[in-house]
């Protein structure tokens, strides 16, 4: 059946508005997918979940070696400034003898000489310090980790008046000879 070329078939013309109408229902879908799919999944979130919780897993026991570390170093500068009162006491008195409180040793240092705890200015306190010896020409200072802080079991540090640094990295109650100074 031939056309005559003017004339299209009904069929035909309705094409191009059938398509049409199919495409604005398949936009109309994918909107309403969009909108479907602006949240997360739950297995979304239980990976990114589990990343976190393995991510913690190695930050916290470095972040709480970090602590420990920097509490003994700040006991470390606390020892070094005791030693300078201790020498402004030497300076006064002629002698480090009765820098103390109390009688014998070892005992914390007078409370106008040096605080007996550190960190000095904070209120939550990891070593006592104490004067273990001292005489007219030398003394010794201890920083000791105070009991149920973060510090306990991580050794005490020793400062003498000749400037040997002591720390018992294992703990043991006793200066090893690769205990004799304040590095790891």
């Amino acid at each position: 059946m031939a056309l005559r070329s003017g004339k299209i078939r009904r069929s035909q013309a309705r094409r191009p508005q059938a398509r049409r109408s199919q495409a604005r229902r398949s936009q109309a879908r994918r909107s309403q997918a969009r909108q479907l799919q602006a949240g997360f999944t739950l297995i979304e979130i239980m990976i990114t979940v589990a990343i976190a919780a393995i991510l913690m897993a190695i930050a916290y026991p470095n972040y709480q070696q970090y602590l420990v570390e920097s509490r003994r170093t700040d006991a470390q500068n606390a020892l070094l400034a005791f030693a300078t009162s201790m020498e402004r006491y030497h300076s006064d008195n002629n002698s480090y003898a009765n820098a103390h409180s109390g009688t014998g040793y070892p005992n914390p240092p007078k409370t106008t000489l040096f605080p007996s705890q550190t960190p000095i200015d904070s209120s939550a306190k990891f070593y006592n310090l104490t004067l273990q010896a001292a005489d007219n020409s030398s003394y010794t200072l201890r920083a000791t980790p105070i009991t149920g802080s973060g510090q306990q079991g991580d050794g005490y540090l020793e400062l003498t008046s000749i400037g040997i640094k002591r720390w018992d990295k294992d703990d043991n109650g006793a200066i090893s000879t690769e205990e004799t100074t304040w590095n790891k």
